[in-house]
């Protein structure tokens, strides 16, 4: 909160600023909404002074109100909807993954959580010709697979290698090497210096849970602090570069018996827009056969419950089925 100090703004003179003070009007929230005529009585100061000081203040330090019709304009010219490259989890997610956004990817080891990030990677670096950084802190990234997934949907050689550059990758195994990475991506767009490695649409993190877990321990403050900074770091690349961030996350359960829930608590909860959960279950569809199932436990689009079949062991992706609607989630 700014403090009252000499030339802070026009009229608040070093006269004016230790009355001020003495009266106990120490910041600019204490001034603007304190009785400015038993604050000139008190201080012996000009009413019609204190006024103007007001008035220039409340401008400075005062958010200017927008027009909502102007940011939805605003917001439809920026964002963007990217495929997944799996149709179903398309549908879930009302088309697909929203640039200016974080999405988060959870479910318990082996769920498919990566296998859902190389489908993203193929289907933007092959489909729409962006690119993609997938910051990788597991060692679950791999090229051949990624490569099976572009010789799927391109019999050109030539086409998989130029979608296969496309992608870049690093490797980050804690959360300052993650951090780092972060604004070294933040440092080039500020700079424009993205012409090197193209148009980038998806940031990938496969996984947050596995760099912030570590540091929850015994010194549970400076980790918190940690994953806030990482929170507001991909949050900010979001919205001010219009990149989708797409994030994987591990799950937990209160009990032997609970419901799983996302890891990394409730500070986190509030950093994913849309949370995807993953898992196999026993489905109708598949005549009681078990099924990678993909469920929406938070969106601001659709409504929470619905879930449809993820067939991520094709290639292309294309397996799915109707969306439907469960209880409990």
């Amino acid at each position: 909160m700014a403090l009252l100090r000499p030339g802070l703004c026009a009229g608040l003179t070093a006269e004016m600023a230790p009355l001020l003070r003495a009266s106990g009007l120490r910041t600019v929230v204490d001034f603007v909404s304190s009785d400015l005529e038993d604050v000139a009585q008190k201080c012996s100061l000009s009413y019609k002074a204190l006024v103007a000081v007001r008035r220039v203040l409340l401008a400075q330090f005062s958010a200017f109100p927008a027009n909502g019709a102007d940011l939805y304009e605003e917001l439809k010219s920026s964002t963007a909807i990217l495929s997944t490259g799996i149709s179903s989890l398309d549908k879930l997610l009302d088309s697909g993954l929203y640039t200016g956004e974080v999405t988060e990817i959870m479910g318990v080891p082996g769920s498919g959580k990566t296998q859902v990030c190389l489908s993203i990677a193929a289907s933007v670096s092959l489909g729409l010709k962006q690119h993609v950084l997938f910051l990788d802190s597991t060692g679950g990234f791999t090229a051949s697979r990624l490569h099976q997934m572009l010789q799927a949907e391109a019999e050109d050689e030539e086409e998989q290698l130029e979608a296969l550059q496309r992608v870049q990758v690093a490797r980050v195994f804690n959360i300052y090497e993650m951090l780092g990475a972060l604004q070294e991506l933040r440092d080039s767009f500020s700079q424009q210096v993205m012409s090197c490695m193209g148009p980038l649409k998806v940031v990938l993190i496969d996984s947050v849970s596995a760099v912030i877990y570590p540091l929850l321990g015994g010194k549970q403050s400076e980790g918190l602090a940690l994953m806030m900074q990482l929170a507001r770091e991909l949050k900010m690349l979001a919205r001010e570069f219009s990149l989708a961030v797409v994030v994987t996350n591990q799950v937990t359960r209160d009990s032997g018996t609970g419901p799983l829930k996302p890891a990394l608590g409730r500070s986190w909860s509030f950093v994913p827009s849309t949370r995807v959960l993953l898992e196999s279950k026993e489905v109708a569809w598949e005549k009681g056969g078990m099924q990678r199932v993909a469920s929406l436990a938070k969106s601001p689009r659709q409504p929470t419950g619905i879930q449809v079949q993820l067939d991520i062991g094709n290639s292309n992706g294309q397996g799915g089925s109707p969306a439907t609607t469960t209880q409990g989630m």
